[in-house]
Formats: C-alpha cells, sequence, structure tokens
C-alpha cells in the first residue's frame, strides 16, 4: 500500500523508499490498521484477496501485542514509582497507558486468533 502524498516527505532521493514523516511513523508503530485491507467488498475475487492479505498480514500482530504490552509494564512501573514519590494525581499520567494497554491488547488478540482460525 503506498503512502498518502502528505504523509511523505518532499525530499526523497530517487530509487530510495519514500520517507515518511515522524508522526506516521509513530502511529504505524503502535496501530496495526494501516496493514489491512477492507473485506466487505461484494466482489468475491476482490474479498478472496483482501483475506488472502489480511491472513499473510497477520503475523504483525503479536510484535503490536508485544509493544502495548511493554508501555502497560512500563507505564505500571513508573506510575507506582510516581505515586510512591510524589503522590496519587501525577501518576495518573502513568497509569493512564497502563489500563489502556489492555483492551488494546485484547482486540489485538481476537483479531489475530480470527485471522489465524478462519
Amino acid at each position: 500500500m503506498q503512502p498518502a502524498p502528505s504523509e511523505v516527505l518532499p525530499a526523497a532521493a530517487p530509487g530510495r523508499a519514500p520517507s515518511l514523516r515522524f508522526r506516521t511513523l509513530l502511529y504505524r508503530y503502535f496501530f496495526f490498521g494501516w496493514l489491512f485491507h477492507d473485506a466487505s467488498v461484494r466482489d468475491l475475487i476482490q474479498r478472496a484477496a483482501a483475506l488472502r492479505h489480511n491472513r499473510a498480514m497477520a503475523r504483525w500482530l503479536p510484535t503490536y501485542m508485544k509493544r502495548w504490552a511493554v508501555i502497560g509494564l512500563l507505564g505500571w512501573a513508573i506510575g507506582s514509582a510516581v505515586e510512591l514519590l510524589l503522590g496519587a494525581p501525577l501518576s495518573l499520567v502513568f497509569f493512564l497507558p497502563s489500563v489502556l494497554s489492555v483492551p488494546i491488547n485484547s482486540v489485538i488478540l481476537i483479531a489475530w486468533l480470527g485471522l489465524k482460525l478462519l
């Protein structure tokens, strides 16, 4: 899939992969929606091609699960340390990503299992 023109930096050298903006790279590092194609098309051949592509891309989902697990563990550890040292209100900044990593990992796990078992 080609990146959108607004995601590409203007000074990409010829013959090299286009450079992506930092915010696009950061988004792609944590969220996996850009990897998959829409499988809800009416054409049977396009749907089969999209499902085949999505099954192939499902191999990257455990990598995203690991990333979110690390965020959750680091957020919990830093939040616990900040709570002990500075008090509860500031620790919320670190506990929030930790708590959000649980449902995100649950969604990734269900998507991975669904694509592997279909």
